[in-house]
């Protein structure tokens, strides 16, 4: 018996499976909300208790943000821990903060790796000693002199991505890259268009976060479209995608 699918081209069908995705969108968003305020916001177990280590250390965390746009991006953050020092520090950028406080920066005494609202932290670097200790006076001063203190923009950045990516950048004790989902890991410094990669094994070009390239030893090639990247890491084989983060090999920190 022969099947008839002419029926798959039909403006009728079209518009049923339209609407049966858009359905499907609107269960999932309803079937993963979390509220804020109860959220899981412990810590993962990843950085060690400051208690336990009197040297300087310095991690690197990335985590799927809340709700619905954990499914486009990550958010990320850095967390050091000075010579002898018994807390972490963090910094990182947030919209909420620019709002309450006039100030997108948030720098603050607290635990390195919670989860971010729900989310588990990946840790993406840690360096220790007198490595961590040079890298601890360039994050700061960087973040005194951060260009972006009064403005934040989801999309195409500056926002939390383009802080931490910007950290990375210009700390060469950090070799590390965000994930390729991190939203905002384009915009380079002061809206250059043309800077040295993350890792600093590499040169990157970018139309303000929203367009470019990156070609690096830690990056392998990289083509960002619109804020999305697209990519192949050769040194640990992997294809980098929007919104799914890398397939293949784990990532790590250039020796």
């Amino acid at each position: 018996m022969e099947i008839d699918f002419s029926f798959l081209k039909t403006p009728q069908f079209r518009r049923w499976l339209l609407f049966l995705l858009l359905m499907a969108l609107v269960v999932t968003a309803v079937a993963t909300r979390r509220d804020w305020r109860t959220a899981r916001r412990d810590s993962a177990g990843l950085a060690p208790a400051p208690q336990e280590v009197s040297e300087a250390v310095v991690q690197v965390y990335a985590a799927r943000t809340i709700n619905w746009r954990g499914w486009f991006s990550v958010h990320s953050w850095i967390a050091t821990k000075d010579k002898n020092a018994d807390h972490y520090m963090t910094y990182q950028v947030m919209g909420w903060n620019l709002y309450f406080s006039g100030n997108a920066v948030s720098v603050r005494q607290d635990i390195p790796d919670r989860y971010w609202y729900g989310s588990k932290p990946e840790l993406l670097e840690e360096i220790r000693g007198p490595k961590a200790e040079k890298a601890i006076a360039r994050i700061q001063e960087y973040v005194k002199d951060y260009p972006y203190k009064t403005y934040y923009n989801v999309w195409p950045g500056p926002n939390s991505n383009s802080f931490i990516a910007n950290i990375i950048r210009n700390t060469p004790e950090l070799t590390v890259e965000l994930p390729p989902n991190a939203i905002g890991k384009d915009w380079i410094n002061r809206g250059d268009f043309f800077g040295r990669s993350e890792s600093g094994s590499g040169w990157q070009f970018s139309l303000f976060g929203a367009l470019g390239a990156t070609v690096g030893k830690a990056e392998g090639i990289e083509i960002n479209i619109l804020g999305l990247t697209f990519g192949i890491d050769f040194l640990r084989p992997a294809l980098k995608l929007p919104f799914v983060g890398r397939l293949g090999m784990k990532d790590a920190p250039l020796d």
